[in-house]
């Protein structure tokens, strides 16, 4: 038994539920994996996110409780291990948002009113203290991942960053560079629980937020209703940014030029990532999405605030073909230098 296995075995044991039966769960993008653990009637679920991998349990346990002191459900922390990397958290069950409408369990506008809710009320409170708190630079030389992999997989080559940085720089200065509110950064509909027995905003089950930090409030609206994953409405995206500026008592144009710059800055970083993701860690699956992302960065690009960032992304990004998208994948697993 590899050494992970017996840490998590000892860990589970000394939890009490050394005889519970362990099922894998679907994993995402990180390291981290998840096992749910059944035992005389109970369950409860095993996050294994190994030290050194950039995911610190620490501070998962951090922020659940902040969550969990605002009324929200985030998993209770059952037992925790965080030198090793070990949770064991409360089984919050399966109804994941994308499950749900994906299987047309689910309405689309009650769902995610629901979690744009729970947005609202989430940034009426203050943050805890010692996030992290980037500057506009910071956020714009994050997207330049778009330039290292996403083009460079196209092309074969990294264009210079310094002009996209600068002027993405400069488009979040001035659009989206305000007080900052707590963020959780993953927030879409997989990381998502509907829980009805549950009532007000606890209906919403919370997940994948240890990465949490400081950031704009529309940051995670956008990630809410510019899913990478799924296609949201329009009708639904259009209800809901102005259900959300107006209860945040925001500016409806500002707060559409501040939506624009932080989904373009989103979408440039997760192209950037998913062909990281296809390149050096194995998996394709990534770059069938890209798509979807592309089409995104469009529509938050033809916004007029971002012209100068849009003609320079139409200089540098290619766009993404068939034959361009085959390129990214004929590199997967192959780890070329990193820029």
């Amino acid at each position: 038994m590899p050494d992970r296995a017996i840490a998590a075995q000892s860990f589970i044991a000394a939890a009490g539920w050394a005889a519970a039966e362990r099922r894998h769960l679907a994993g995402d993008a990180s390291d981290r994996s998840y096992q749910r653990l059944t035992l005389a009637g109970r369950s409860a679920v095993l996050m294994d996110s190994p030290p050194g991998t950039g995911d610190d349990p620490a501070s998962f346990v951090h922020i659940a409780g902040h969550l969990r002191d605002l009324g929200l459900s985030a998993p209770a922390i059952l037992e925790q291990d965080l030198a090793r990397g070990f949770l064991l958290l409360e089984d919050l069950g399966d109804s994941l948002f994308a499950r749900l409408l994906k299987d047309g369990q689910g309405d689309e506008r009650e769902l995610y009113t629901a979690a744009t809710d729970v947005l609202l009320h989430l940034q009426r409170h203050p943050a805890p203290t010692g996030l992290a708190n980037l500057d506009a630079g910071e956020w714009a030389q994050a997207a330049a991942v778009a330039l290292e992999w996403y083009a460079f997989g196209i092309s074969g080559q990294c264009p210079d960053p310094a002009r996209f940085v600068a002027t993405l720089a400069d488009m979040l200065s001035r659009h989206a560079d305000g007080p900052r509110v707590l963020i959780l950064r993953d927030y879409h509909a997989e990381n998502l629980i509907w829980l009805p027995d549950r009532q007000g905003l606890a209906r919403v089950g919370l997940l994948d937020f240890q990465l949490a930090q400081m950031g704009q409030p529309a940051y995670d609206l956008v990630s809410l209703l510019q899913d990478a994953r799924r296609d949201v409405s329009l009708a639904t995206e259009k209800a809901l940014t102005l259900h959300f500026s107006q209860n945040s008592m925001l500016e409806s144009a500002p707060f559409q030029a501040a939506y624009a710059a932080i989904g373009a800055q989103r979408a440039l970083r997760i192209l950037g990532i998913f062909a990281r993701l296809c390149i050096v860690a194995g998996k394709p699956a990534y770059v069938r999405l890209i798509p979807r992302v592309w089409g995104q960065l469009q529509r938050n690009l033809a916004h007029p605030g971002l012209a100068a960032l849009r003609a320079i992304c139409d200089d540098l990004l290619p766009p993404p073909t068939p034959a361009a998208l085959g390129k990214i994948e004929g590199l997967c697993n192959s780890q070329p230098p990193h820029f």
